[in-house]
């Protein structure tokens, strides 16, 4: 402290470097003269922030993008593990064996597009397993 009770950070000591610190983020806030002749934005209205809002997925097509992911792998040979290594639960597993019994035999019969098989028979499968809300109270069904 220095006479009159008044005390000043000095370069090279711990209060110097936080009111450095202090003063970085002031100015890169927008709060320091070197920001007095750029033209601000105008806020957002009351009740809506400047970011979108984050894209939620619904229970439906994340299960299609992983029954449909997993299908193409299993159908390839480049399955591995059991279901809980793919990342599904049981019900969405049972799916997924449909899915590929489907895929086999239309490769037998030497369908054309067999990932367009593969996409259409996961979407059904997924809808109808939460077409009343999810599996239940247990989250591995």
């Amino acid at each position: 402290m220095r006479r009159g009770g008044t005390s000043r950070a000095r370069a090279g000591t711990p209060a110097g470097a936080i009111a450095a610190a202090l003063v970085a983020v002031w100015v890169a806030a927008g709060c320091g003269a070197a920001d007095s002749g750029r033209a601000r934005e105008a806020p957002p209205p009351a009740g809506r922030s400047a970011s979108p809002s984050p894209r939620v997925t619904s229970d439906e097509d994340l299960c299609t993008r992983i029954v449909g992911h997993w299908s193409r792998e299993v159908l390839d040979g480049r399955g591995y593990g059991d279901y809980q290594s793919m990342g599904l639960s049981g019900g969405q597993y049972d799916i997924l064996r449909e899915v590929v019994d489907a895929a086999r035999a239309a490769r037998r019969q030497g369908a054309a597009d067999v990932g367009q098989l593969i996409d259409r028979e996961a979407r059904e499968g997924c809808v109808a397993r939460y077409r009343d809300g999810g599996p239940g109270k247990e989250p591995w069904r």
